[in-house]
């Protein structure tokens, strides 16, 4: 089996050269680039299974890299920052970022996040409530969730979600209308013990219920329970 590629864009070289370092003893295969321009040229030659992407980069920012990246690939994106302001943090992820880490950060923490967000874009198996084997296709209301393929269809449209948004619904759907708190999201979801904050969520389920719900402010698939948390409701 190939090692998993990883895209790491940081124009701080000793920076790159740390994650690098630590992300080869784990098994990557790393790839860098160290300003936008050359991030999305990386992109289209290398193909990789991850991005780590820096928000303050020359000739491109990460953001508009993110942006770019996001009209033709859904890899994970793991935003790099060293801003602490909350907006940095909630554009990443209304761009489609699927997670974030503010510098400076510890390797192992690091690690830890890379590997969750690979764990997300393996094959699918049948140990999801819901589905099994024989079927690993969901239907609620008017949405398709096929778990094989990661799509989702409303109506036979195709949605465009990104990987994190995919396995936000995924989650929910197949729990039965059982509400769940942001802590126990971020834990079950994400795929381990959260450094970030519960915005994380609230910006993640926005983003979702804009894309598959009729009218977002009104939704009827994603719906919450008032100072409790989220669930799916199927019908």
């Amino acid at each position: 089996m190939n090692p998993r590629k990883v895209l790491v864009v940081d124009d701080e070289k000793p920076i790159s050269d740390i994650i690098r370092f630590n992300l080869t003893k784990e098994g990557y295969h790393i790839i860098t680039a160290f300003d936008g321009e050359e991030a999305l040229q990386q992109m289209k030659a290398e193909q990789p299974d991850l991005v780590l992407l820096d928000v303050m980069l020359p000739r491109l920012d990460g953001f508009q890299v993110l942006k770019k990246i996001r009209e033709g690939s859904q890899v994970p994106v793991i935003m790099l920052t060293a801003k602490e302001e909350e907006v940095d943090k909630v554009l990443g992820l209304e761009l489609g970022a699927d997670d974030y880490i503010t510098k400076p950060f510890g390797m192992r923490e690091l690690i830890a996040r890379v590997k969750a967000n690979l764990r997300r874009t393996e094959p699918a198996g049948a140990d999801f409530p819901g589905a099994s084997v024989q079927n690993q296709m969901l239907e609620a209301g008017e949405l398709k969730i096929d778990f094989e393929r990661y799509e989702v269809t409303k109506r036979s449209t195709v949605i465009e979600l990104t990987l994190r948004e995919f396995e936000l619904l995924k989650f929910l759907a197949t729990q039965d209308n059982q509400i769940f708190t942001r802590e126990q999201l971020l834990k079950d979801v994400w795929g381990y013990e959260y450094f970030g904050d519960i915005r994380t969520v609230d910006v993640t389920v926005r983003r979702l219920r804009e894309k598959v719900e009729d009218d977002s402010s009104n939704p009827k698939y994603i719906l919450t329970k008032r100072g409790v948390g989220y669930y799916f409701k199927r019908f």
